[in-house]
């Protein structure tokens, strides 16, 4: 029997919860931005009323404005996000305990053993948005499926507030139709190497040589031919599994050593980006920092360091990184291998106790979080190599954007 599984999207959901608080602005274009003082600041979410004047995710404020001059600017408030995520998963777990958070408003659920008291996957994803609505008044769109990029898929098929189910027998008139980036996980970057092979479409993907994919992306290529042909068969995990992850690391074999402190700082701000993001998508924190070196004669050394607040953010794990290279590596010597590993980790919502010091040294902690959110959110829509820092650009060292 196949497995039944659900992809749950919440609709606009900045722009949703804003509009909890701001139903002066339910009728009006709105949406939620880094810095609605600055005209560079980026769109993080809109309603639906302000997509219709083609306001899009990731554009800057002054680009929106052009398209839709009377559009209404409110800043986050991710605490409230975060509130709201934790009652919307709860709805969810009352369905099933194999729920799988995948960001702050999205999630996979496995109901497959739960169809027997609920009914089947439409019906169950038909009662949790009405749920949704009803209890939280936010709406949210399902795709409902036999494996979870499919299901994903679905969500993203029809919006807002629909269910969407791709099954065995329907996915090739739904799905290969659609262009190649429409194939979760695939980025720009990636869509511009497939076109440039003729593939346009999911279904010529899905109709190319396996061989010639892996040749071209590598290991990805034979992935996401196997996502095309509906051949995913990754799990939903428990949703209290995430907090059993001990460590979240990322580390480079370089394709040259590094060499001094230019080579340095940029192997550890992408490093550290990366491992900022997973704790921040697994919604986690770190109390400490571990980095290990190999040298090119397989020397290793690995030192840590703890620190005073548990943190998720890049820059802090990038200082704290460098910190422990300064005080343990000769800087000059080479370095063929550098991880950098989140340790000792809670959830990111663990209550956290402030000396004054702390409180007082905090200053930007909460717009550095935003920043690096937004980050996220882009990465989350564009891709992984949508947007990075400069330092990164262009490197030699075999690190990819």
């Amino acid at each position: 029997m196949d497995r039944v599984i659900l992809h749950c999207d919440m609709n606009g959901f900045y722009a949703s919860v804003e509009l909890l608080s701001r139903p002066d602005l339910r009728d009006k274009p709105m949406a939620v931005c880094g810095d609605p003082k600055s005209r560079h600041g980026i769109i993080l979410a809109k309603n639906e009323i302000a997509k219709k004047y083609g306001v899009v995710t990731a554009e800057t404020i002054w680009q929106a404005k052009k398209k839709c001059p009377d559009l209404q600017l409110v800043k986050p408030h991710h605490d409230r996000y975060k509130e709201f995520s934790e009652k919307i998963n709860k709805i969810y777990l009352s369905y099933t305990d194999m729920v799988e958070p995948f960001s702050i408003d999205e999630s996979w659920l496995d109901v497959t053993a739960s169809q027997r008291l609920f009914g089947t996957g439409r019906q169950i994803a038909d009662m949790i948005r009405a749920r949704v609505k009803r209890e939280l008044n936010l709406t949210l769109s399902v795709g409902v499926s036999y494996n979870k990029i499919f299901a994903k898929m679905g969500s993203e098929y029809r919006k807002p507030d629909a269910t969407t189910e791709i099954t065995r027998e329907n996915y090739r008139d739904l799905l290969w139709p659609q262009p190649v980036r429409e194939l979760f996980f695939v980025g720009w970057a990636t869509a511009e190497k497939l076109e440039k092979l003729g593939v346009h479409t999911i279904g010529d993907l899905a109709h190319s040589d396996p061989l010639a994919l892996e040749a071209l992306l590598g290991k990805q290529g034979s992935i996401l031919y196997s996502y095309a042909n509906g051949l995913d068969d990754s799990p939903v995990t428990l949703y209290d599994q995430r907090e059993k992850i001990k460590s979240v690391g990322n580390g480079i074999t370089f394709k040259r050593n590094l060499k001094g402190m230019e080579d340095i700082l940029t192997a550890v701000t992408s490093l550290a980006d990366t491992v900022a993001s997973r704790l921040r998508k697994y919604q986690m924190k770190a109390y400490g920092v571990k980095v290990d070196i190999k040298d090119p004669y397989f020397k290793t050394i690995s030192r840590q360091k703890q620190l005073h607040l548990p943190t998720n953010l890049a820059s802090e794990i990038r200082m704290t990184s460098l910190e422990i290279l300064k005080t343990s590596w000769n800087l000059s010597d080479p370095i063929r291998l550098l991880t950098i590993t989140a340790i000792n980790l809670t959830d990111e919502t663990a209550d956290e106790q402030l000396s004054l010091f702390d409180s007082a040294a905090d200053g930007g902690r909460g717009k550095r979080e935003s920043i690096e959110r937004t980050m996220d959110d882009i990465r989350k829509k564009f891709g992984d190599s949508s947007i990075t820092f400069g330092q990164i650009i262009d490197n030699d060292l075999g690190i990819d954007l």
